[in-house]
């Protein structure tokens, strides 16, 4: 499979597991698991063939590491990203002192009254590296790096989970806690 195909499915992948699993009439358990053998049928019939060892490797390969196997490689979901409302499980965590965001710049101003909120996915994606949090932001427009106060708002009574891609999720980010670029 070359890194056209690989990002083809992957994206596929994403839209599936985390939006509409109905696309390919698959159904997810409430923490966002399917079968494999479910999903690589639901495949087959709707013409997007995959074998399972393309599958490991899309998984293996993906840049951002958005899909996990369970451990016997049975089942497999997304680690963060859902507009569907599953519980992914994840234990609270303690967070690092800072961690990053990246948005256009055409929604900061809207972030410096509102803070950063979900809207339809299940929780705010925050990251530990800056130039991931900037491809992140640069998606849809010209990128801007915002520094959340993660430790404070943690001390401060608010919750974080940390994905096994070691994405952190929020609720909400209220602005006292976004560190804005001058």
């Amino acid at each position: 499979m070359n890194e056209k195909q690989l990002k083809s499915y992957s994206k596929f992948l994403s839209l599936v597991l985390r939006h509409q699993p109905e696309t390919i009439e698959i159904s997810l358990d409430e923490m966002g698991w399917v079968d494999v053998e479910d999903l690589l049928s639901a495949l087959r019939r709707h013409r997007r063939e995959l074998t399972l060892e393309q599958l490991k490797e899309i998984v293996r390969s993906n840049d951002k590491q958005r899909f996990s196997f369970n451990e016997s490689e049975t089942r497999i979901r997304a680690s963060q990203g859902h507009s569907l409302t599953v519980d992914l499980g994840y234990e609270p965590a303690e967070p690092p002192k800072i961690l990053y965001h990246g948005t256009p710049e055409h929604f900061v101003e809207s972030i410096r009254e509102n803070g950063l909120n979900k809207q339809q996915r299940h929780a705010v994606h925050l990251h530990t590296d800056i130039n991931t949090s900037m491809s992140v932001g640069q998606r849809r427009g010209r990128p801007v790096l915002l520094k959340i106060q993660s430790e404070r708002m943690n001390a401060e009574g608010c919750l974080f989970y940390v994905t096994p891609n070691y994405v952190w999720l929020t609720d909400h980010v209220p602005p006292k806690y976004i560190i804005f670029p001058e």
